[in-house]
């Protein structure tokens, strides 16, 4: 269930605590308690992160790598931002073009309203409020046994899920299906995958064809982060389209003219 701002209350009880002359219980404030912005603001509260201050270029740390995770399917065409936690031109822009999808000040200066923004877009678990793990693994339950280690599977996963967040946001926000994610090697073999396969690092997904169109979803995926696109005329794509993450770049689907 998606989070609820809590600036409000917290405010009322602390208001009510210093009208009767008392000293707040809670100013241990919890990690989703609101945070302070750079112009002295109070930033909303989200149970999955919560963003302090502005950020932009030249800033760095764990607050940049969280954004960049959302932003991650805003690189431009035929690019992908780096998750690495600095605050570089490549980073600006994806904010840039962020706030411009959604009609926001498109300055590429993540503040308030650009991070009120992404709360709205986002469940409890830090998913996009419209894609879920048990989407991107239909292998097991604990991501393990692939070509990295289960928790770098996830984080892979996550980044995905906000990549495709952003093409179905661009799509007109059509549904997209989700046929499958992370395999394991096993899970893999199992199904027939490449020796190389990009699920076995959770950086992939199959897609199925919607209201857009296999074609419609290939030809999307250029512009938000898909460094691997493999579709109808690429041998065994032609029931699905399939994305993914990672390096080098290789985007085959001759019949939609990719």
């Amino acid at each position: 269930m998606r989070s609820r701002p809590i600036g409000f209350l917290l405010a009322t009880l602390a208001g009510a605590v210093l009208a009767l002359g008392g000293t707040s219980a809670a100013s241990a404030s919890p990690p989703t308690a609101p945070a302070s912005t750079a112009s002295g603001d109070v930033g909303t509260a989200d149970a999955c992160y919560t963003w302090g201050g502005t950020l932009r270029e030249g800033s760095s740390g764990e607050a940049v790598r969280q954004l960049q995770i959302r932003v991650a399917g805003y690189p431009g065409t035929g690019n992908q931002i780096a998750i690495d936690g600095a605050f570089g031109p490549a980073t600006r822009a994806a904010v840039t073009r962020f706030q411009s999808a959604y009609g926001l000040a498109a300055d590429g200066i993540a503040g308030p309203a650009t991070f009120n923004k992404i709360y709205q877009l986002q469940d409890n678990d830090c998913t996009p409020v419209n894609f879920t793990y048990a989407e991107l693994n239909r292998c097991n339950s604990d991501w393990s046994g692939g070509k990295v280690s289960a928790a770098t599977a996830r984080a892979n996963a996550l980044v995905t899920m906000w990549k495709l967040q952003a093409m179905r946001h661009a799509l007109g926000d059509r549904p997209i299906t989700v046929n499958g994610g992370f395999r394991s090697v096993s899970c893999n073999s199992a199904v027939g995958g490449a020796a190389n396969s990009r699920h076995m690092y959770g950086h992939a997904a199959d897609l199925g064809a919607g209201s857009q169109g296999f074609c419609g979803l290939a030809q999307a995926a250029r512009n938000h982060g898909f460094t691997e696109i493999l579709g109808p005329g690429y041998p065994g794509h032609n029931d699905h389209t399939h994305v993914a993450g990672g390096s080098g770049r290789f985007w085959s689907a001759p019949s939609c003219g990719i």
